[in-house]
């Protein structure tokens, strides 16, 4: 591992972490900008200038990498690691959809007129997408050298693959009017999960300590084995009863084989289904997310959402960007003094150096070995 000076303890807080039983301060997720090694000149010659050299040019992608490590320290347990992704939710490009490329964005064409005439959804290494990511990720990580970690990329799961090929609307009349043939999509999409999943995930694995071990895109998170977050944004869109009927068993089986998960929850709309995700035993971590532009996971407003999770038995992921450092450490002592610093990550944007030793400092004196209010409820309720 290059870019990172405590890998080792690093590592140790992170299997800490799935266990919940962390040590010290929470995990945080803190990169601080070196001014000093930043060239403009270089930077803008690595901007990307299209969607075919922001996606598909893995030699320009690991440039640009390279140069991020060489001007950021990497502090607490942030680590160098790129992500390779084709949009969120590729495994519907390589069922057959088209997969649209933009500066900001990646979306899938729709492409299934109706379920009850299509083919069953089958492992197809010979489609252009498929073959294409695996392209692209390859090289990346033959150019990597091992000097840092590649993602996992974000296939996606159950229904969340099925709208992007068949469309929302039309995937709700089929819950209605197919619900039968529509949960034989579901297995079918679980079913080829893993084929996708290990294709990637034995080229980015790593040894580490005679272990194999894995990081997920865009999430920052490590561990040994295999590790992903798991998602269904379309849950925003159906019942409660819909969501155990079509849901719920695809993301238990999905969470039984990975060694380490988190739960993405997203949206105000999603809220209602976190009863039945906290009842798969299988998922580690729960991330909750107010939606695009909402408050960050730090206000009060949102502990009645991880006090389902802590009481589950579910460490937290909680990201932090609403207002200043100030306001940030504030809503930060409360949210550690009623959860405790054993199952918490804490996901911070890059930073100045002068913030991050700032949190830093703040975090090693007040956060340390901090047991939570809440928590130590819930324990004391197991324990009876």
């Amino acid at each position: 591992m290059k870019y990172k000076e405590n890998w080792e303890e690093t590592k140790q807080k992170w299997e800490k972490y799935w266990k919940r039983e962390n040590t010290g301060r929470p995990l945080m997720n803190i990169i601080a900008e070196k001014p000093e090694a930043m060239d403009a000149e270089k930077a803008a010659h690595l901007k990307s200038v299209d969607v075919e050299d922001k996606y598909m040019n893995p030699e320009r992608s690991v440039e640009r990498f390279r140069y991020f490590c060489e001007t950021h320290d990497f502090l607490a347990e942030s680590f160098p690691n790129l992500s390779v992704d084709f949009g969120p939710g590729s495994m519907a490009g390589y069922l057959g959809s088209d997969i649209v490329f933009d500066m900001k964005t990646v979306w899938f064409r729709e492409f299934v007129e109706d379920w009850l005439d299509y083919p069953d959804l089958a492992f197809d290494p010979e489609n252009k997408w498929f073959q294409k990511h695996m392209e692209v990720f390859r090289r990346v990580c033959e150019l990597s050298g091992g000097d840092f970690y590649v993602g996992i990329p974000d296939i996606m799961e159950n229904l969340d693959v099925l709208v992007s090929m068949r469309g929302a609307q039309d995937t709700i009349f089929d819950m209605m009017d197919e619900p039968e043939e529509l949960l034989r999509r579901v297995n079918q999409v679980q079913d080829l999960y893993f084929t996708y999943y290990d294709a990637f995930y034995d080229l980015a694995k790593q040894m580490e300590n005679g272990k194999e071990s894995s990081c997920y895109t865009v999430f920052q998170i490590w561990g040994e084995g295999k590790i992903a977050k798991l998602q269904c944004d379309f849950s925003a869109m159906i019942s409660p009863d819909q969501f155990r009927e079509f849901v719920q068993e695809a993301l238990r089986g999905q969470a039984k084989q990975l060694n380490h998960s988190l739960y993405h929850l997203d949206g105000p709309d999603a809220i209602r289904h976190l009863d039945a995700i906290m009842e798969i035993e299988e998922i580690d971590a729960l991330q909750w997310t107010s939606g695009d532009y909402g408050p960050d996971g730090t206000f009060e407003e949102w502990y009645p959402i991880y006090d389902k999770a802590v009481a589950a038995g579910k460490a937290l992921w909680v990201k932090v960007y609403s207002g200043e450092t100030e306001e940030w450490l504030e809503r930060l002592d409360k949210l550690v003094a009623r959860y405790g610093s054993s199952a918490l990550f804490l996901y911070f944007g890059p930073m100045s150096r002068e913030n991050a030793d700032k949190i830093l400092s703040h975090a090693e004196k007040h956060w340390s070995d901090v047991e939570g209010s809440f928590t130590r409820e819930c324990r004391k309720r197991d324990s009876r």
